[in-house]
């Protein structure tokens, strides 16, 4: 489900330089928390400086949401229906 993402291996490692404290799995967990539905996919990823997870969540009604973690502490940075 997760990919072989080295990111994913477990907390507290450094990923280009920037420490990563949630697990993949974390970051599902707060997903689905505020969007209840399946996990497809999770990416880690660096942008401006912030390392975030995308954690894309199928909804039992057939939409696809994407919902940006915070790495550092598990906050919820955004949440956006895809096209």
């Amino acid at each position: 489900m997760y990919g072989n993402n080295p990111a994913y291996r477990n907390e507290n490692q450094y990923v280009n330089g920037y420490r990563q404290r949630i697990t993949a799995q974390q970051a599902a967990e707060i997903a689905v928390a505020r969007v209840p539905g399946q996990i497809i996919h999770v990416d880690l990823e660096l942008d401006n400086h912030l390392l975030k997870y995308e954690v894309y969540v199928l909804t039992d009604q057939g939409v696809v949401y994407e919902v940006e973690i915070a790495s550092k502490d598990g906050r919820i940075l955004s949440v956006e229906m895809e096209n």
